[in-house]
This record gives structure tokens, sequence and C-alpha cells, in this order.
């Protein structure tokens, strides 16, 4: 199948707070990255959780003293 491509382009005022449309951008990257993904949640949650552990292990002392 192929693959189609669709450019969605936007013009904003200035004054609008640009937070909210990337949240919304990165929402769609995720879905595209992840839409032929056969992963359950539970392994994606246990996978965030061991990650964050690591994390934590690695910088426990740059916010711990």
């Amino acid at each position: 199948m192929k693959e189609t491509i669709r450019r969605l382009s936007l013009r904003l005022p200035a004054c609008v707070n640009t937070e909210g449309l990337q949240t919304l951008i990165d929402y769609l990257s995720y879905k595209e990255a992840t839409e032929k993904s056969k992963a359950k949640q539970s392994l994606a949650d246990a996978l965030a959780k061991d990650v964050k552990k690591g994390w934590w292990a690695n910088n426990w002392e740059r916010f711990v003293k």
C-alpha cells in the first residue's frame, strides 16, 4: 500500500500561544509513529517505568544532596 502524505499549513497571529498547538503536533507524530505497533499498553507502561527507574538511579545525586 502506498503511503499518503498530507501537508497542512497554518497561519496564526503572533499573539497565539503555540504551546497547545505543539502538544497537538507531538500527539499526531506519536500516533503516526505507533500506528502499526502491536505492543500492548501494559508493556509500554512497564518499559517507561524501567526507563524512569534507570534515569533516577543515574541522576539521583544531581537532585538530592
